[in-house]
């Protein structure tokens, strides 16, 4: 459906349970899910805009779909920082947006997203990417239910040391937090926390899900034993015995 309405150069939102697509023209102009932390938290967290900064944007461009523009414009961030951190984030949602889903996929025409354009993305090159993370991901452990479990942090052994950055997200390891809450707390995009986790599990410093137990086969209830036998008929059997011998 994307490739199709990126040949209609279709302006609009597609939406599936996962998140959001926006276009323009055809080409993807910003990304949302609920498992990814937006271009505001990406922004935020890492320092180089303050959240008042973000919201006095928000208030003064929302309306008119320029908030992008807006921080360029007060010098809150520069273009650079900005088309940066948004690539990040559409390219990080994205990744979930375009992934196995249950539920319907829609379009709704004429939306547009309250941000503004800063450098659009050809689907083509959405869905290339998306399909090399998720590569990625199985080449560095084959594991997917890792993405979506409370990560559960293990001793490192002697001599075994971590990075910087692996020893943050550790620290968030409460056998509670998915790897999406870790990204949300440390500001972080969730695909890059999801990589981090799995080579924190190939090394032996996060513990790997349990595999369900298989279940058990139901076996048929065994059949009843009968209860014991009446006596024989002695009288019977001796007349039959004595017929027989007599046939003899």
């Amino acid at each position: 459906m994307l490739m199709r309405l990126a040949a209609e150069r279709a302006t609009g939102a597609l939406l599936r349970d996962q998140g959001t697509l926006y276009l323009v023209e055809g080409r993807v102009v910003h990304a949302e899910s609920p498992a990814a932390p937006g271009i505001d938290v990406l922004l935020t967290a890492g320092g180089a805009l303050p959240p008042q900064g973000w919201q006095e944007a928000l208030s003064l461009a929302g309306t008119r779909n320029e908030v992008g523009q807006q921080l360029i414009d007060s010098g809150r961030v520069t273009a650079g920082e900005l088309e940066v951190c948004h690539i990040g984030a559409l390219f990080d949602a994205a990744f979930f947006v375009l992934g196995p889903a249950s539920g319907p996929t829609r379009f709704r025409y004429g939306v547009a997203h309250w941000l503004g354009r800063v450098r659009p993305v050809a689907a083509e090159a959405l869905e290339r990417e998306t399909r090399r993370r998720r590569a990625l991901l199985d080449s560095v452990w084959p594991c997917p239910e890792l993405d979506t479990s409370p990560v559960v942090a293990r001793r490192p052994a002697p001599g075994q040391t971590v990075t910087g950055r692996q020893d943050a997200l550790l620290r968030l390891a409460d056998g509670v937090r998915t790897p999406t809450a870790i990204a949300w707390a440390l500001g972080r995009p969730s695909f890059h926390t999801l990589i981090e986790v799995r080579r924190l599990a190939a090394a032996g410093l996060v513990e790997a899900p349990r595999a369900p137990e298989p279940a058990r086969p139901v076996l048929p209830a065994p059949a009843a034993v009968p209860g014991d036998c009446a006596e024989p008929d002695v009288a019977l059997l001796r007349r039959v015995r004595d017929a027989l011998e007599a046939s003899l």
